[in-house]
């Protein structure tokens, strides 16, 4: 099977990486070519465009920043829909919305193509160690056949529902990592204040009902000062921006979730944009130690 995989950013090139090291041949496009030349160097083919990926390939992925950059990628003229030949399988991975992904199953649909939304979770530890939980919304039979290449990246992997559910699940997922980041920023300030050990409290609180995958995972990052991004500040207001959108649609108040988007973009304003989610620690202080 030849794969295609259009997105090699933190996350994308992980999974690349893990495709190339099964013996898939991947072929690769990204919009700054010089992240796809390490994987070129592991073997990847580069392609020009994401018309040519499609036009190369069995099975192609998609792992990009915005909405708007995946229906960019997908309906341009030199995009995936124009490359991809009919009975083609096309697997979503970009946090999006669930209205897109409805659209472009349809827009698939409608060519013989198979498009699945399927965000990953589980950020640049779960892609560098193939433990990404990934949501799967769309045709059972299309998921059923592609299974068996996820699970060479991902550990928890399910098939959720319909197009779009897939995304509805991860709107759901990243409205808990919102909130437990926000706990664990003021659980290391509250602690901080009280001088306490900061380490030690990570050890004791991460270890009783408190515990989360934010605090255990972001928490020491913190310490450290590594506000290197896993996952880029800008995108967790795209996804709480997305997670709003859709609450509305069901008159539902998420006010922790406001919160949180509201908190982020004071980050964004004073220029932390391309930092991880960890740094919603600096709203607090700028330094742990």
């Amino acid at each position: 099977m030849k794969i295609g995989f259009i997105g090699t950013g933190v996350m994308g090139a992980a999974i690349v990486g893990h495709l190339l090291k099964a013996d898939y041949e991947v072929n690769v496009f990204n919009r700054t070519k010089s992240k796809t030349d390490p994987l070129v160097e592991q073997g990847a083919i580069w392609q020009e465009t994401s018309q040519a990926v499609a036009q190369a390939s069995d099975l192609i992925f998609t792992m990009v920043g915005s909405p708007e950059d995946v229906s960019d990628i997908y309906r341009r003229e030199d995009g995936v829909f124009a490359g991809a030949g009919s009975e083609v399988i096309v697997v979503d991975l970009t946090t999006s919305t669930p209205t897109l992904a409805q659209e472009l199953f349809e827009d698939g649909r409608s060519r013989g193509i198979q498009v699945l939304d399927a965000p990953a979770s589980g950020g640049d530890i779960g892609a560098r160690n193939a433990s990404l939980s990934i949501m799967v919304g769309g045709d059972q039979e299309a998921y059923a056949q592609i299974l068996p290449v996820l699970e060479v990246f991902g550990k928890t992997i399910e098939h959720v529902g319909l197009a779009g559910s897939g995304q509805h699940m991860k709107v759901a997922n990243q409205i808990m990592v919102a909130s437990t980041l926000l706990g664990t920023g003021e659980t290391l300030a509250y602690a901080k204040s009280a001088s306490l050990d900061l380490e030690q409290m990570l050890r004791i609180v991460g270890n009783g009902a408190a515990a989360n995958f934010s605090l255990n995972t972001y928490g020491p990052r913190i310490l450290e000062g590594d506000f290197a991004p896993g996952f880029y500040v800008h995108h967790m207001i795209k996804d709480l921006g997305i997670a709003l959108t859709e609450a509305e649609k069901f008159q539902l108040k998420l006010p922790t979730a406001a919160l949180a988007k509201e908190m982020y973009q004071r980050l964004l304003d004073e220029g932390c944009g391309d930092e991880g989610v960890q740094a919603i620690a600096k709203l607090w202080f700028d330094s742990y130690r």
